[in-house]
């Protein structure tokens, strides 16, 4: 087993070396290569002060004029701005909208060709080890040792965050395993466990050390009903304390958890602000009609500001946006937050 002293100098900068940072999974101080499980990171006793469970004081994150073009000419990213608060904040978006991006930048896993990003002060780019010391990262997929149990798991990792004291992160564990609901399964393999359960270890890990920034990035897409439920009340528990970037393509789990939000697609924000204020900004302009054949539907799309469809029992209900009653057969619907997002997209879609 080969053991690295990380010490609190420039040394420390050594993380990148095990690993790409996909199969990486994000400390405070320091970082877990999973393809690497020779490889042990010692921390020397108490980097940073710690008290177990304390009441800490979520961050502002300030995103300015960020783009980033990949080698292969992809556009991730075209001049975003955003101003994110101290709650849950919902980042949406379709696939390849840029999202991924945006999230591995703020959590100091690439740089961008422009721009800057900052937490209540701190440089993200240039100050990449404080941001780690106050930050926790669930990402997309992320990597652990299939064989041990999550007891194991995230005892290693506090032990990687700098928690040195055995009773201290006894506590810390038992009261993480307990919130994310795992204490019944904390001696299984990893690898025993379902979707969500990982993404509820994903999210105990993301805990330790108690973060003050917390970065999910698509962490229901594949969970189904029950296992989503219990996550999403999860995030809500902790979004109260600190502040949550939530990213995802899931309409819903920004309508049920985020007070504030924004919209992204082709690398450019189409909008942010207020869920509440974008639907009270299209009361009265959202019509609906159940078309019984696909020819009417082509008929009203070329007609129309169509912005989704669905299917009812077989038939095409589709939405509109108008100013007036579209016509016959429409009648005025509430506006619901998919509305606000399908149409920003089919907007920016026809620029």
């Amino acid at each position: 087993m080969r053991k690295l002293q990380v010490g609190d100098g420039p040394e420390r900068d050594l993380w990148p070396v095990f690993g790409k940072a996909d199969s990486l999974i994000g400390c405070c101080s320091g970082w877990l290569a999973a393809d690497k499980p020779d490889c042990v990171i010692h921390f020397p006793p108490r980097l940073w002060s710690y008290q177990f469970l304390r009441r800490v004081t979520p961050l502002a994150v300030t995103i300015s004029n960020l783009s980033k073009t990949y080698p292969n000419g992809v556009k991730a990213l075209k001049n975003i701005s955003l101003q994110i608060g101290n709650n849950m904040f919902g980042l949406l978006g379709p696939n390849g909208a840029g999202k991924s991006t945006l999230m591995r930048t703020v959590a100091t896993l690439q740089d961008p060709d422009s721009g800057s990003v900052h937490l209540d002060g701190i440089d993200v780019l240039e100050q990449k080890n404080e941001v780690r010391k106050l930050l926790g990262y669930l990402p997309q997929e992320f990597g652990v040792y299939p064989k041990i149990s999550a007891l194991d798991m995230l005892n290693h990792l506090a032990v990687m965050k700098g928690v040195t004291s055995a009773k201290e992160r006894k506590e810390m564990i038992d009261a993480l395993l307990q919130q994310t609901n795992l204490w019944e399964v904390r001696k299984k393999a990893l690898s025993t466990y379902s979707g969500g359960m990982k993404q509820r270890f994903g999210i105990a890990q993301a805990l330790l050390a108690n973060p003050r920034l917390i970065i999910v990035d698509e962490p229901t897409a594949g969970l189904d009903p029950a296992e989503r439920n219990r996550f999403l009340n999860l995030l809500s528990s902790i979004g109260r304390e600190v502040t949550v970037i939530l990213s995802t393509h899931i309409v819903d789990d920004v309508r049920e958890l985020c007070p504030r939000m924004a919209i992204i697609a082709s690398g450019e924000l189409l909008l942010e602000g207020a869920p509440a204020d974008t639907l009270a900004a299209l009361n009265g302009k959202i019509w609906s009609k159940v078309v019984s054949s696909d020819d009417e539907l082509r008929a009203l799309e070329s007609q129309m500001h169509v912005i989704s469809t669905h299917l009812v029992a077989g038939l095409h209900e589709i939405r509109v946006y108008s100013d007036g009653n579209p016509g016959d057969g429409f009648h005025a619907v509430d506006s619901e937050l998919e509305d606000v997002y399908f149409l920003n997209l089919s907007q920016q879609a026809k620029n």
